[in-house]
């Protein structure tokens, strides 16, 4: 009888022993991948991480951020998510459709979501469908297409004579040009012509522009995308040297903010709202197939009279009325 409760008491022992270990043992820290055509000093980042940190995640505490930034190099896209798995990420994040599309290549397990990854993800073959995105894939897509014909308007309303309207877009870009390609039709509706720049380096943008100056463009339409975006500036400037009238996918309102005409598209906080929303989730074991792709709600109209002076372009006051917000 002693032999039988001495071994009852050392079993209870050892197990209050494992209890107290495992007990002591420091909970997994998920570590949320980043995965960006672009370089590293985009905001989109940033806006993530603030929206995610609302939900209670501390980067270095109870989260880890591992990002990869291609530098506008689309080649590099493929080794870079390969890395993000081997590093057995729990999340990978993308905020384009190149990237997106090099995260879904790399692995089918791993969830991503993705912000803004072109303005139909089922027909850029990421998703099956919005209400039921299959697979490993989900996320935020910002409608830019759907928005280009908006963007025609808004440069028809406030040139009211304008007839034809170059497109700035990278051809090595799925979601630009898948812009492109919808801009044309929706054109063809309001009675424009477009003239096309393509470009797919930042050393073309200056011939593009001559180009679109000899088609005698009025005014012009910058579409998204990381290699655009990294070189606003010199985009900006060459428009205000050309004195094109243009108008931006949005991005949060960077593009006027540094010196740009216009620009209208989703709401800059909304879309990484969502997204954060979406990782926690994750994270807390709901599938990406389970969580239907979303659609921005809110959309921004930033306007910038400094720009216009520039060129001595007058905005109506109708489109004045229209804008979130004037920059003067």
């Amino acid at each position: 009888m002693m032999k039988k409760i001495t071994f009852l008491t050392l079993n209870a022992m050892l197990l209050a022993l494992c209890s107290f270990a495992e007990a002591q043992q420091p909970a997994k820290v998920p570590k949320i991948g980043f995965l960006s055509a672009g370089p590293a000093s985009r905001p989109w980042r940033a806006s993530f991480q603030q929206e995610f940190q609302k939900l209670g995640y501390v980067d270095g505490r109870n989260v880890t951020f591992i990002h990869r930034f291609a530098d506008t190099h689309y080649d590099r896209l493929p080794a870079l998510a390969e890395d993000l798995v081997r590093l057995k990420v729990d999340v990978i994040i993308t905020p384009g459709s190149n990237d997106t599309r090099a995260a879904k290549n790399a692995t089918k397990t791993i969830p991503i979501v993705f912000v803004g990854a072109g303005s139909d993800p089922v027909a850029l073959g990421l998703v099956d469908s919005l209400a039921r995105p299959g697979g490993n894939l989900t996320g935020v897509s910002n409608i830019a297409s759907a928005l280009a014909g908006k963007r025609l308007e808004l440069l028809k309303e406030t040139i009211p004579k304008l007839s034809r309207v170059a497109v700035l877009w990278n051809p090595q870009n799925a979601g630009s040009t898948q812009v492109w390609k919808e801009s044309q039709p929706q054109a063809k509706e309001l009675g424009l012509q477009l003239h096309s720049m393509a470009v797919n380096s930042a050393d073309q943008l200056e011939s593009e522009f001559k180009e679109a100056d000899k088609a005698r463009s009025g005014a012009l339409v910058v579409t998204a995308g990381a290699l655009l975006t990294t070189n606003q500036k010199q985009i900006i400037s060459l428009a205000a040297k050309y004195r094109l009238p243009d108008i931006s996918a949005g991005g949060g309102g960077e593009f006027v903010v540094n010196g740009g005409l216009m620009s209208y598209g989703p709401d800059r906080i909304e879309p990484y709202q969502r997204a954060a929303a979406m990782v926690d989730k994750i994270l807390k074991g709901t599938k990406p197939a389970e969580l239907p792709v979303e659609q921005p709600t809110k959309f921004e109209f930033i306007i910038n009279l400094k720009a216009a002076k520039q060129i001595g372009l007058t905005i109506p006051q109708s489109v004045l009325y229209r804008a979130d917000k004037v920059i003067r």
